[in-house]
């Protein structure tokens, strides 16, 4: 896989005209102790006014579960929530998922170990060893960014014990803001420190703009700021490239695997885009699309399957989890969950096999 340039151009929603490109690199592969090893893929996106940001793209055990699909054994309660029955399941000793069905606890677990992983890349390990500890603090944005784990992930890397401030940042309704009618008040602590990582998911970008403005605008010393975002979009990413004061500090997103398409009305349904270079593993996003599939008019599920659906509300309360799922299936497509788990229960060996091969070989 050679050095990839997407461009861009989305002028229909602020009153400014976002467009670009991306460039990602070649996947460069590194250890990552018990969990065998995985890839990670520098890139920068590049706004047609010159304003830039670095990103880095994630591949491991993981962020693969996280992302795609992956075998597992049946979890009736899991199960029970989608509307299978038990008797439906009971010939069943593997089945295939998707990462939007890996849910509350789970989740949870699973994104601390995706989140460990990735700090133990090059990219983080040259941070550490050219910054103290003292230098180092952490801002998780409720709800989503508690869930993350950063800080412990940075010390189980670098042993180093940083301070968390937590950012109560949410969106509160204001006309004057374009298209989102929404606006970004936050209550913050004060810290004096220079490198700032961020936790949470980029979907239309107002939050994590706003956060990075208002840390700046608070924190002058700041001179670095890494945001940790499992799930980014192009357009979200775009928001945060345009962030004032962004001359001033170096931004780089670290995101899980791909980048995300935000789709209308308001942009926070966020699904994969069909391009295979803009995949580390290509054959990971053909498996999840099948396993998607396509509904009766032969529109494919993953071009609008929302890769977060409720975005905190998964690691909070599955049930409504599913109740979103069900909602966006039923309007987009006029099927519900348990209508596409059923049609994979029996799922062809061939898929199944593709997905087992990929475990084994991330060890």
């Amino acid at each position: 896989m050679s050095e990839f340039i997407l461009p861009f151009d989305f002028s229909e929603d602020d009153p400014g005209r976002s467009a670009g490109q991306v460039t990602l690199k070649e996947p460069l592969p590194y250890p990552i102790g018990q969990q065998g090893s995985g890839f990670y893929r520098p890139g920068r996106m590049i706004l047609h006014n010159g304003t830039s940001i670095d990103l880095v793209l994630y591949h491991n055990p993981a962020t693969a579960r996280f992302i795609y699909i992956h075998t597992t054994s049946p979890n009736p309660h899991l199960l029970a929530l989608t509307g299978l029955k038990a008797e439906e399941i009971q010939s069943i000793q593997t089945l295939t998922l998707p990462g939007q069905l890996i849910m509350g606890s789970q989740r949870s677990f699973l994104i601390s170990q995706a989140i460990q992983a990735i700090m133990a890349s090059p990219i983080f390990q040259n941070l550490f060893t050219s910054q103290q500890q003292t230098q180092i603090a952490v801002f998780p944005i409720a709800r989503e960014g508690l869930k993350y784990q950063v800080t412990e992930a940075i010390y189980a890397n670098s042993g180093y014990l940083c301070d968390e401030v937590i950012l109560d940042a949410h969106h509160v309704f204001d006309s004057s803001v374009p298209v989102f009618s929404r606006k970004v008040e936050m209550k913050i602590q004060h810290e004096h420190i220079t490198v700032a990582f961020i936790a949470d998911s980029i979907a239309s970008g107002l939050v994590m703009r706003e956060v990075i403005n208002k840390i700046k605008e608070r924190f002058p010393r700041i001179q670095w700021v890494e945001v940790i975002a499992p799930f980014a979009t192009l357009r979200g990413l775009c928001r945060i490239t345009e962030c004032d004061g962004s001359e001033n500090i170096h931004i780089r997103v670290h995101s899980f695997e791909t980048l995300l398409n935000a789709l209308p009305p308001d942009y926070y349904y966020s699904a994969h885009i069909n391009t295979p270079e803009l995949h580390i593993r290509p054959e990971l996003e053909q498996a999840y699309r099948l396993w998607w599939g396509q509904d009766e008019a032969g529109n494919w599920i993953a071009d609008t399957a929302c890769a977060g659906y409720g975005w905190s509300e998964v690691f909070y309360s599955p049930r409504k989890q599913i109740e979103m799922i069900n909602q966006q299936l039923t309007e987009r497509h006029n099927l519900t969950i348990v209508d596409i788990l059923r049609r994979n229960l029996f799922a062809s060996s061939s898929s199944v096999a593709l997905v087992q091969q990929t475990q084994a070989n991330q060890g």
